[in-house]
């Protein structure tokens, strides 16, 4: 077929200029939507988080983590997504800048559209029917499949992205190298390192931070599983950042306060509710009696912070 599409695999092998949107959507045989692949047994969780100062209570292991299967339902919670989850100029300039000449960009995970380039060739890979609605009406055309099982060719675009969206691959390393897989070029994994979130987020989330951990492969475990020639930039927190994950709030405590801003925070939907009414409540007492100010204060004065923000980068050998 035209651009390098048959009638039997849409978009297997993308050139620019690809094929049409249409095309992406109507060729792909509707086998190869479906996921395919097997969950690995979750990892052990951590066994202990950071103790409180000041007389609170030291967040203790969850018993019921070791029970539970750490996978968010989109299609109930990522309705908010589009308003609360808009892409920060910065890093959409760090990853652009790490997609290089790129001209054709599979984005994995791809959510409701932030951060894939607009001067590019664009196809997107996003199972959740609600996140894909959500994507602007000029956004790239969007397939549904999952990344542990891509219905493409090797190499099949010049390079492939990943924005916030490992940790929910079952397992995330079968995703990265079919990554590593279909991009003749770079491939370029936005995503955190939790033990460096600001120092509150660490005390006031440590019971969040108990199950997050369990998702969130260590960065070094990210570059082995992509392969290549890899290398690791951190990338600086701004302190209006508009995309709303945790760290975005390093220097705005009040927002995390606000139901609307948790609700596009996926990890709020895997902890039971006493977990979330404790933090709420303990965080809302510390910002009103001062004492968050008084320790944690002077980070309000910052432009921006080098904390969790994590850019890994996969070059083809």
């Amino acid at each position: 077929g035209e651009g390098g599409c048959s009638a039997r695999h849409a978009c297997r092998r993308l050139s620019a200029p690809a094929c049409s949107c249409s095309a992406a959507l109507q060729l792909l045989p509707a086998q190869d939507l479906a996921s395919q692949h097997t969950s690995a047994p979750p990892p052990r969780c951590d066994s202990g988080s950071p103790e409180r100062d000041g007389g609170l209570v030291a967040s203790q292991p969850l018993a019921w983590l070791a029970m539970t299967r750490l996978r968010v339902d989109y299609d109930r919670h990522g309705v908010t997504y589009a308003a609360r989850r808009r892409p920060d100029s910065s890093i959409a300039a760090a990853i652009a800048a790490a997609l290089g000449a790129a001209r054709t960009v599979l984005n994995v995970g791809a959510g409701t559209g932030s951060y894939e380039p607009t001067d590019r060739w664009v196809l997107a890979i996003e199972p959740s029917a609600v996140m894909r609605s959500q994507r602007g009406p000029f956004a790239a055309p969007a397939i549904d499949c999952r990344a542990e099982s891509l219905p493409l060719d090797d190499g099949a675009g010049d390079a492939a992205m990943a924005c916030v969206t490992i940790h929910h691959w079952e397992p995330p390393e079968a995703g990265l190298r079919e990554m590593r897989r279909v991009a003749r070029g770079p491939v370029v994994v936005f995503t955190f390192e939790l033990d460096s979130l600001p120092e509150w987020q660490l005390v006031y989330l440590a019971e969040l931070l108990a199950i997050e951990k369990r998702r969130f492969l260590p960065i070094e475990a990210v570059a082995n599983a992509l392969g290549g020639r890899t290398r690791v930039e951190r990338i600086p927190t701004p302190g209006e950042c508009p995309d709303g994950f945790f760290e975005a709030f390093w220097r705005r405590p009040e927002a995390l306060l606000d139901p609307a801003v948790r609700s596009a925070q996926s990890i709020w939907a895997l902890a039971p509710p006493d977990v979330e009414e404790r933090i709420v409540s303990t965080l809302t007492t510390d910002l009103r009696s001062g004492a968050w100010d008084e320790k944690y204060g002077e980070l309000r004065s910052m432009s921006s912070f080098d904390g969790a923000l994590r850019l890994v980068i996969s070059e083809a050998r």
